[in-house]
């Protein structure tokens, strides 16, 4: 029993020292819509004070909050990785209403975290990482920038189905004329916020696998098999575009990773760990 206690307290303790070596601080960032809330997560840094820096890109109607987040994150900063995540406009604690949100609109949000996190002195480069519909953002993002600007990139069950969805005229269960929107735009069948006619006259005509082709860095793609709202198919077909991209299909898995969630946070990690750390 006291050999039992005394385990305990150890890894108490451990737990109290790893965790007091990670800094926390919320802030704000200048977006596409008005002031994006962020949070900056930061491992022990060494004696030049830098670190690699993943920004994560939550999904659509999402923010930066929730288990699949928090688990990516903390995977990282185990590993020695600094984490930016943040709010797109119209979410979470962001300004900006729903309704203006679009895909590049929320690009422009990407961008100037980009830009923010460079001018910070802990930054050593960036990586990215999106979820569903900040998969597409991230993916384009860096088919923009680039590499070696962009240092890797992870995308998880990525939305390329909104692009789809905006031709059928079918986006989240909302049903209408594509080649008619409404000024005041759509209604979703849940949580009453209006999808904007911005928003869907621009995922007509967005070149998300044309631009994604054009990032070379080192991709990560993992997508669930069971994934009902974004088939695993796009995925694939991120894969096949992105030359040199790597692929993990999680067998029976759904859009936000509910059954393997620290798993996928596990893989996604290592990629960077492994990807950050070739010279």
């Amino acid at each position: 029993m006291i050999l039992k206690n005394i385990f305990a307290a150890l890894l108490i303790m451990a737990a109290e020292i790893s965790a007091s070596a990670h800094s926390v601080e919320n802030v704000t960032i200048d977006g596409s819509k008005g002031k994006l809330a962020a949070r900056v997560e930061l491992p022990q840094l060494g004696n030049d004070k830098k670190c690699n820096i993943v920004i994560l890109c939550h999904g659509f109607s999402g923010n930066m909050n929730g288990p699949l987040h928090d688990a990516i994150a903390n995977n990282l900063l185990e590993k020695g990785i600094g984490v930016v995540r943040f709010d797109f406009n119209g979410h979470g604690a962001s300004e900006g209403a729903f309704k203006e949100m679009t895909v590049p609109n929320e690009i422009e949000d990407l961008k100037k975290v980009i830009e923010w996190t460079l001018d910070q002195t802990f930054t050593r480069d960036i990586s990215l990482v999106g979820h569903s519909q900040g998969g597409v953002v991230a993916a384009m993002t860096a088919g923009q920038i680039g590499y070696p600007q962009i240092k890797a990139l992870a995308l998880m069950a990525p939305a390329a189905a909104l692009r789809d969805d905006a031709l059928r005229g079918s986006t989240m269960g909302a049903v209408y004329d594509p080649l008619n929107v409404p000024a005041e735009g759509i209604k979703l069948p849940w949580g009453g916020q209006i999808l904007g006619r911005d928003y869907i006259t621009t995922a007509l005509s967005l070149p998300i696998y044309e631009t994604a082709a054009l990032y070379t860095g080192p991709t990560f793609i993992i997508h669930g098999t069971a994934d009902r709202v974004v088939p695993y198919t796009y995925g694939e077909r991120f894969n096949q575009v992105i030359k040199g991209s790597e692929i993990n299909l999680v067998d029976k898995d759904d859009h936000v990773f509910s059954h393997t969630n620290d798993e996928t946070a596990s893989k996604v990690a290592d990629f960077f760990s492994h990807s950050l750390s070739k010279k």
